[in-house]
């Protein structure tokens, strides 16, 4: 059952989002502050309950209906300049493809549901490293993609369920990462700070790996890979759902 706090718990993690990430630099917050502390805490213990939102109940539909259902809806919860906030749905066997977070930090924490989280970040140009353009891929790049290929690292790979901590990003790690539900649908809540903007550089890129490089990153230790960057692929997209949960101001 919800909690019948007289101030909701999501109200107290969007208040506490504003100030942990108010006046944050665009590097990080990558070393744990005080507040930051505070919101994981918060987030750790937020359920589907609390915002209303429950698995779906299993409906008949035939292949044509399925064909124009989205497999990823999202409930806007609030946005400031300083974070967005809302609930990401995935239906069951459902992806969020690999894509950025430009100079953004990132919190997300399941509500219902698993899924698999894989993180990747871009690697600088190192000198005396392998050209990307030099790199032979299998099958062959097209002549136009050369510029699009990035050398980065699998940085992180795991399950989160509801009993799971929040999964966290930032600008420097950790930054790009492909979402999938297992097992059943699932459901998560997200906070990015600051929230997507193309206008100010922080649009959305999507990437497909396309072979690791058989050799460790001087940067990290960790093994490399080589992204491609993408158009948003033809079979995802996102819809949109009334958001049931408790009112939400900052």
């Amino acid at each position: 059952m919800p909690r019948n706090n007289k101030t909701s718990l999501i109200q107290k993690i969007a208040s506490q989002a504003y100030v942990t990430f108010q006046n944050c630099p665009t590097s990080a917050i990558g070393d744990k502050t005080e507040r930051q502390a505070e919101l994981v805490t918060l987030l750790s213990d937020i359920r589907a309950a609390d915002l209303r939102v429950a698995p779906p109940k299993k409906v008949s539909i035939s292949s044509s209906q399925s064909s124009a259902v989205p497999p990823v809806t999202y409930m806007h919860i609030c946005e400031t300049d300083v974070f967005s906030m809302g609930v990401f749905l995935l239906k069951s066997g459902a992806s969020i493809p690999l894509h950025d977070h430009p100079g953004m930090n990132g919190m997300l924490k399941v509500l219902y549901g698993k899924v698999n989280i894989r993180c990747y970040d871009k690697l600088d140009k190192s000198a005396g490293a392998e050209s990307d353009t030099e790199r032979r891929f299998d099958p062959p790049l097209l002549p136009f993609q050369g510029d699009d290929v990035r050398r980065a690292v699998l940085r992180s790979s795991g399950q989160f369920s509801h009993q799971s901590g929040p999964c966290i990003l930032t600008p420097l790690k950790d930054n790009l990462h492909e979402i999938d539900a297992v097992d059943g649908p699932a459901a998560f809540l997200d906070i990015l700070a600051p929230p997507y903007d193309p206008d100010n550089g922080r649009d959305c890129h999507y990437y497909k790996v396309l072979q690791t490089a058989g050799k460790k990153s001087e940067q990290s230790g960790e093994d490399e890979t080589w992204l491609l960057e993408i158009p948003q692929p033809e079979d995802f997209w996102c819809g949109g759902e009334p958001y049931p949960g408790p009112e939400v101001s900052v």
